[in-house]
């Protein structure tokens, strides 16, 4: 066996190295032919667009997920897809959040991929370094994931009693309020540019931030508030941290495609955190039960997590039937 053999078969995290070197050509592959060749100009993307792109993004999640299963098993294949589905479910709230900043912001339509891009650039490694912390815990004290479990109900828990309309106030929030005192934030958009050099107060050019930087910053912080939910959920289910990181990325890359659809109609899945609250207290009380049924199939947490949030989503849409499309505000604010 060869230099470069050796290399491609050597174990990383509990995965051949090939293994890895393929999910990061597919993504990398998909982020260039979505940015260089289906949205090198800036323009909006409509209704129809963001779902054939999500479409596709879904489909190449579904696929790779088949692809696991036949390189690494069906426990694994299964646990993929449930890792997969909990993550976008959780993330949809992560949708009204985007389009809350950007509303906030008064970012026109036509620059919003381009922060979304970016943004699932930064995910790709934020997410990286907070599994590969989460691993490396696990590795060393097993009993954080009775942490994890807890910390899952609890907030499962937390999420059945909260309002449907409960949503974050940009305009009082402190993070908000920290970089408007501490950057330089221009008090327009420049195009499709993040950074501009202009005149300070004395005159002197100076680099400056643009709004469409700003509103990066905060989607990039949002998915790290998101993070906190998804990841421990993720490691109720596998500590395989490929299962863990692909599934995550997968997910993420599909809602960021879908945003632009679901940003209109996010309203008709009110209903959907109830159900996404069971399942994290479902995920939660596996980790406890393994002492006592033993381990729980991963094709029954897999069938579990589906029902609910299909259930979820189906008394969404019975329950907002009817309802007008939810229009956010999108005076600037900046």
């Amino acid at each position: 066996m060869n230099a470069l053999e050796l290399f491609l078969f050597s174990d990383f995290l509990g995965t051949a190295t090939w293994l890895w070197l393929v999910f990061l050509a597919v993504v990398f592959s998909l982020l260039a032919f979505d940015l260089g060749v289906l949205h090198r100009d800036d323009r909006e993307i409509g209704v129809r667009e963001s779902l054939l792109l999500s479409a596709g993004y879904i489909s190449a999640g579904l696929l790779f997920g088949l692809w696991v299963w036949s390189q690494k098993g069906s426990i694994a294949g299964m646990d993929f897809y449930t890792g997969f589905l909990i993550e976008k479910s959780l993330s949809m709230d992560n949708v009204f959040v985007m389009a809350l900043i950007f509303s906030f912001l008064a970012i026109p339509r036509q620059y919003q991929h381009k922060v979304l891009f970016w943004g699932i650039m930064g995910v790709i490694v934020l997410r990286a370094l907070m599994i590969g912390l989460g691993a490396a815990l696990i590795h060393e004290y097993s009993w954080i994931l009775y942490v994890f479990g807890a910390f899952l109900a609890i907030t499962g828990v937390k999420m059945l009693f909260t309002k449907v309309d409960d949503h974050p106030d940009l305009e009082k929030n402190a993070f908000v309020n920290f970089l408007r005192r501490h950057l330089r934030v221009t008090d327009r958009l420049h195009e499709q540019r993040f950074f501009v050099k202009q005149p300070d107060a004395s005159g002197k050019r100076v680099l400056w931030v643009t709004p469409l930087f700003l509103a990066l910053i905060l989607i990039e912080c949002a998915d790290l508030v998101f993070a906190i939910d998804s990841v421990p959920a993720i490691f109720a289910i596998t500590q395989d941290p490929f299962i863990v990181y692909t599934s995550n990325i997968f997910a993420i890359l599909g809602l960021r495609a879908l945003y632009f659809a679901l940003a209109a109609m996010i309203h008709r899945f009110a209903y959907l955190k109830y159900a996404l609250a069971l399942v994290l207290i479902f995920i939660g009380s596996k980790i406890f039960l393994v002492g006592i049924i033993g381990k729980i199939p991963s094709s029954i947490s897999l069938g579990v997590t589906l029902a609910l949030l299909v259930g979820g989503v189906l008394v969404s849409l019975y329950k907002t039937r009817g309802q007008p499309p939810h229009v956010i505000d999108g005076s600037p604010h900046v």
